[in-house]
């Protein structure tokens, strides 16, 4: 593909606007309320933003300043950008697979989650859950949905199915269509609608006062206090640390690989740094002010304070699929603000997929030479298979393993790679030049040495907590019940599998390159 048929995005506003939508997903309104909940509260917000300032945002710099760079030598994907830094290094092309590993493996069972929130909007809309006033009863009616049993509400079919093969062609759609007419044009209408159903929402919320006459304590204050007044002896805790480092990358989309395939579109005069800083602006007014502002607040109101830590614990799905409904069902127009719960989170899912999907796209369109159509039609097809795994065997740990690898562990270790080769290979003052180049805003001079030292150390220091600590008992599995040791195995199999084909393609791609005499 020439340099002159590559894509682009059509305007400063339409990439912002794609970035924030990856950013802006399911985590920012369901894993965000949890774990501040679970590690210390307003306490949490401590290490949380020190990990925004030290890691997210030169992350997101460091993105946006390669993506663009190695777009200059017609690629779009981690591979052909990380050789574009290191050059005479011919095998780090292959650290690169992991940029384009890691989101596929999180949109086999990302896609099929994201599914459940347009059923929902559909069973809230609809009132079929709206009988349903008990916990236990609403956790029957989400596995009947699933097809983990069968019950009065779901008997033969698997529900859960049909809504994936609609959810899946949505994302084939926008995708099929490019980056500009596709996921661009997608992202700037539904950007805006999730987060005006999420003001509609937290405003409602903020609104209920105290319902239950009888426990006036049970308020919408006291809830806002529940989840941000600090327990700051949590701060003592290493895993609140690595807990808020965590929900950083998981929410700004950094160390993925798609916000440096999305800058690869840019032109050499673009503006990265104010960009940067809006897309994560955007993400965080979602995250923190709409976000703690909904979940929380809601069920602190309804099930009171004895009750918000078990809703917390019960993790981010059991929270949005099980207890969000039966908050909404004591609201009046409940149906209506389920819908737009629902809604807003199947917007989020999808601006978040589509992102996942482009990385792999663009590298079979930059390095075979096909078009936009065949290679969202390999991609879908190959995709379409391997989310078979995550949707029939949902209750075997499948989903845990792919998140645990393809959204835990290579984040960490892509981010860890791409800031080495950009603060130390490329060189810091050749990176600083690059990321000011066409910039409206001038980074305070103190990043230079926080991309050059801080934020690898603080990564490098993440890893190795985790190869201290955590390694040996999950390579050996040492909390996976009997029963599902097998399917963990397979699981991993086939995520080798993946990556070592993964590994073949850009080894046959390079090869394509020499031979047609394009830059590598």
């Amino acid at each position: 593909m020439g340099k002159k048929m590559r894509e682009s995005w059509g305007s400063r506003l339409g990439i912002i606007m794609a970035v924030a939508g990856s950013a802006v997903g399911l985590g920012n309104f369901l894993r965000f309320p949890v774990q501040a909940v679970k590690n210390g509260g307003g306490a949490f917000m401590i290490p949380y933003f020190v990990a925004l300032l030290l890691v997210g945002i030169p992350l997101m710099w460091v993105e946006w300043s390669i993506g663009r760079y190695g777009g200059g030598f017609e690629h779009s994907s981690a591979p052909g950008v990380f050789h574009s830094l290191w050059e005479k290094n011919r095998f780090i092309k292959y650290f690169g697979v992991i940029g384009i590993f890691g989101p596929l493996v999180i949109m086999i069972y990302y896609t099929y989650i994201e599914s459940w929130t347009l059923a929902y909007s559909f069973f809230s809309i609809t009132g079929k859950y709206s009988s349903i006033t008990d916990q236990a009863v609403m956790q029957s009616f989400l596995r009947g949905f699933q097809g983990l049993e069968r019950n009065e509400f779901f008997s033969s079919i698997r529900p859960a199915y049909l809504f994936f093969i609609v959810t899946f062609a949505v994302n084939m759609f926008v995708l099929k269509n490019g980056i500009k007419g596709g996921i661009e044009k997608f992202c700037k209408v539904a950007l805006p609608t999730l987060l005006f159903f999420g003001i509609i929402l937290a405003v409602r919320v903020l609104s209920l006062g105290a319902p239950d006459p009888s426990r006036p304590e049970w308020n919408v204050v006291n809830g806002l206090g529940y989840l941000w007044n600090p327990d700051f002896s949590e701060l003592k805790n290493a895993g609140v640390w690595l807990a808020a480092t965590g929900q950083i990358f998981f929410t700004l989309s950094v160390g993925i690989g798609v916000i440096l395939t999305y800058a690869s579109y840019l032109k050499k005069a673009d503006d990265v740094t104010l960009s940067g800083l809006t897309a994560v602006s955007m993400n965080e007014t979602a995250e923190v002010v709409i976000g703690s502002s909904l979940v929380i607040p809601a069920a602190f109101v309804f099930f009171g304070p004895m009750m918000i830590g078990q809703v917390a614990d019960s993790g981010a799905f059991n929270l949005g699929f099980v207890t969000m409904p039966l908050i909404f069902s004591r609201m009046p127009w409940s149906e209506f603000l389920g819908f737009l719960w629902f809604a807003l989170l199947f917007l989020a899912g999808v601006t978040s997929s589509v992102s996942l999907s482009q990385p792999a796209i663009a590298f079979l369109e930059d390095e075979f030479d096909i078009s936009r159509s065949r290679a969202v039609a390999i991609f879908g097809t190959v995709t379409f298979f391997l989310c078979h795994g995550a949707i029939f065997f949902l209750g075997k740990g499948v989903v845990d393993e792919l998140d645990f690898w393809g959204g835990t562990f290579c984040l960490v270790l892509f981010a860890t790679v791409e800031v080495i080769l950009f603060g130390w290979v490329f060189g810091i003052n050749k990176a600083w030049e690059e990321t000011h180049h066409g910039a409206d805003m001038k980074i305070p001079v103190i990043y230079k040495y926080i991309i050059k030292y801080i934020t690898p150390l603080f990564l490098m220091a993440v890893l190795a907590a985790w190869f201290f600590q955590e390694w040996l008992p999950i390579i050996c599995m040492e909390n996976v019940p009997e029963a599902d040791r097998n399917h963990i195995i397979a699981t991993r199999t086939g995520l080798w599998i993946i990556f070592l084909v993964l590994a073949v393609l850009v080894k046959i791609a390079w090869k394509k390159r020499k031979v047609k005499g394009k830059p590598l």
